[in-house]
């Protein structure tokens, strides 16, 4: 089922413990991953302070952006579970200064509304 959500652009859970030691690097002191998200090869990454989103780019992957979103900055949001012929969740981030929010359609069985 991952390959057909990476096709319809759904985001995948990704493991908390894996995502702490892969963002060691970018992590403050203290800050710990609550939950992540992949869509093919970029992530939402929500931490006890902020959402890091990485976009990787290029070919080979090794050019990674890293955008870093303090809670404090969100203005709004919306979630939205999954239905019985909307297979799919969806969150959208409203931030201040921004009109357009950010969003991702995520993998049915996500606890969006825990999120």
């Amino acid at each position: 089922m991952g390959i057909f959500n990476n096709l319809l652009g759904n985001a995948s859970e990704l493991s908390n413990n894996d995502l702490q030691t892969e963002l060691a690097p970018v992590l403050f002191e203290g800050e710990q991953v609550d939950a992540g998200f992949k869509v093919f090869r970029d992530k939402w990454v929500f931490t006890n302070r902020r959402l890091i989103m990485i976009n990787v780019q290029g070919l080979s992957g090794n050019k990674k952006e890293f955008h870093s979103l303090p809670y404090k900055s969100i203005t709004q949001f919306l979630v939205e579970s999954a239905g019985t012929f909307d297979m799919d969740a969806e969150i959208k981030i409203w931030v201040s200064g921004q009109a357009a929010p950010f969003q991702k359609e995520l993998s049915k069985g996500v606890d969006t509304v825990g999120l």
